[in-house]
C-alpha cells in the first residue's frame, strides 16, 4: 500500500470486501471481548460520556495519553492440527513493533495462544501504519497497525 496512492492507508484497507473462499478457512481467529472493543473505542478518541451510550454500562476511558501501546492478545487455531505461524511486521522507521513471542506453535485444532504486541510511535502529524502478519508458509493472517495523533 502506498502512501501517495491511498491516503486512508490502513482505514482503507479492503475497502469491505472480503475474499469468501479465504474466508471459508481463516486458520487463526483473534478472541475479542468486550474490554477489547472498549479500548479500542477509547483508542478511536471516544468520551466516556459516548462510550457508555454504545456499551449501555459504565465503562471509562482513561485520559491518559501513551505513546507505548501494550496489548495482549489471544488467537485460536481454527485451521491444521499442527501449524507453525512466524510474526512479520511491515511497519515505517516511525513506528517500532515488539511481538512476544514471535512464533506460535500448535498442536491441536481449537487450541488458544497469547501474545503481546508492544506498539511504540513517533507521530508528529497526519497518520502513519504498518501490519502485523502471522504467516505459516501458507496462509497470512493480517492484523492492521495505526498510529496517529490523537486532538
Amino acid at each position: 500500500m502506498s502512501v501517495e496512492t491511498n491516503t486512508d492507508m490502513e482505514f482503507a484497507y479492503g475497502a469491505g470486501h472480503i475474499d469468501p473462499l479465504k474466508a471459508v478457512n481463516p486458520d487463526l481467529v483473534y478472541d475479542a471481548g468486550e474490554a477489547d472493543y472498549v479500548k479500542f473505542l477509547c483508542g478511536q478518541g471516544y468520551s466516556t460520556k459516548h462510550l457508555r451510550l454504545i456499551t449501555g454500562n459504565y465503562s471509562t476511558c482513561s485520559e491518559a495519553k501513551h505513546e507505548t501501546v501494550l496489548n495482549l492478545k489471544t488467537v485460536t487455531n481454527v485451521g491444521l492440527a499442527v501449524s507453525t505461524y512466524k510474526a512479520v511486521t511491515a511497519v515505517p522507521s516511525e513506528i517500532s513493533v515488539k511481538v512476544k513471542p514471535r512464533v506460535l506453535s500448535f498442536k491441536s485444532h481449537g487450541q488458544k495462544k497469547t501474545f503481546t504486541v508492544t506498539v511504540c510511535a513517533t507521530v508528529d502529524e497526519g497518520v502513519i501504519s504498518g501490519s502485523l502478519v502471522w504467516d505459516d508458509g501458507i496462509h497470512r493472517v493480517r492484523s492492521p497497525i495505526v498510529a496517529f495523533v490523537s486532538s
